[in-house]
């Protein structure tokens, strides 16, 4: 069996979509879902589909090994980040590397980086012009949003659309993409 812990920061609507994708797998399980953020809405989502939810503070996150123990002695094979928001620290990527999976709002590397999250991509795609957006899966490493893309989806931006119409058809591709793309990037290993 293979063990998933999902780290969020929000509402957790990808982090349900991966657990009901995963509810009736035999080989792959979701066994925990983190948060930096206490009040997240997505440990009490995750909670009510009956998996453990935990919170951590981000100093402890930054600056002790205690998220990475507790990784540990759950067995975790494979962290997915879905709308975490924290920098992940180098004693987690170096311990699981090759095996943290981020999805990133846009195709990258364009609308990527620090600070680039949620609505602040879609009102950059939207600046510039673009004429089409997406979702990026990669893989985690010491930078923001720089490790291996291993899936890119796309979506066409009108010129009449908004930063909340890209959000809906990228979040669309989300739910269609990530927890296959987690299947497959799994059973590589």
């Amino acid at each position: 069996m293979r063990k998933i812990a999902i780290f969020i920061s929000g509402s957790g609507t990808n982090a349900e979509n991966i657990i009901r994708y995963f509810e009736k797998n035999e080989g792959i399980e979701v066994t925990i879902v983190l948060s930096d953020n206490a009040q997240a809405f997505g440990l009490q989502r995750s909670k009510c589909l009956g998996v453990e939810a935990r919170s951590f503070s981000r100093k402890d996150f930054l600056h002790t090994d205690d998220v990475l123990v507790m990784l540990q002695n759950l067995e975790i094979d494979f962290v997915i980040l879905a709308g975490f928001l924290c920098f992940v620290p180098n004693n987690i990527v170096e311990n699981y590397k090759g095996r943290i999976l981020n999805i990133h709002p846009s195709l990258l590397p364009r609308h990527g980086g620090k600070g680039m999250y949620g609505h602040y991509v879609h009102e950059s795609v939207i600046r510039s012009g673009d004429k089409e957006s997406g979702i990026t899966i990669h893989q985690v490493n010491e930078n923001f949003d720089d490790g291996k893309i291993v899936f890119q989806a796309k979506c066409e931006v009108l010129s009449t659309d908004t930063a909340l119409d890209v959000e809906k058809k990228v979040r669309a591709l989300e739910i269609e993409h990530f927890p296959r793309v987690i299947e497959e990037e799994i059973n590589k290993l």
